[in-house]
């Protein structure tokens, strides 16, 4: 009995190294939000007003915004449009996460989904897209900013 008393402590200092290193492991396993240069250089370009701009005919009766630039967890993500008639024609992602591979192989079939959507449902009422969470919900909020300043 006494000897599995003296085994006891050794093996719970065993076990909590493990858990720390494997917790540490982890830790630094998890992908920034960001690069540091790309976190500084970010604010900067643009407020909310400014994000927003529109351009227009009245003859023809079309008009294109730019959404806001929303920022997710894994980078920027705007949305540009196209309303022609009051019909929304086009929607293009202008800014959205290419920092690394994954994120291109993502957002390469992420991005035309979520633009199919957006056009069937001529609206920002659109699903998110598996896999691509938050691009999703910044190109469902960048879109309806850009609907919001086009008016519709």
């Amino acid at each position: 009995m006494h000897a599995l008393k003296k085994n006891r402590p050794l093996r719970r200092i065993v076990l909590a190294s493990a858990a720390t290193v494997s917790g540490m492991v982890l830790l630094l396993s998890l992908k920034p939000h960001t690069s540091p240069a790309a976190a500084l250089a970010l604010p900067a370009p643009s407020g909310g007003a400014s994000a927003s701009s529109g351009t227009g005919s009245a003859t023809t009766g079309t008009k294109t915004v730019t959404g806001d630039t929303i920022q997710t967890r894994w980078g920027p993500v705007q949305v540009r449009i196209t309303i022609k008639n009051s019909r929304l024609t086009e929607v293009t992602a202008v800014t959205y996460p290419t920092d690394n591979p994954r994120d291109q192989e993502i957002n390469s079939y992420a991005i035309p989904r979520l633009r199919t959507e957006a056009l069937e449902a001529q609206s920002a009422d659109i699903d998110t897209v598996s896999g691509a969470t938050y691009t999703s919900d910044g190109y469902r909020q960048s879109l309806q900013s850009a609907l919001d300043s086009a008016g519709s």
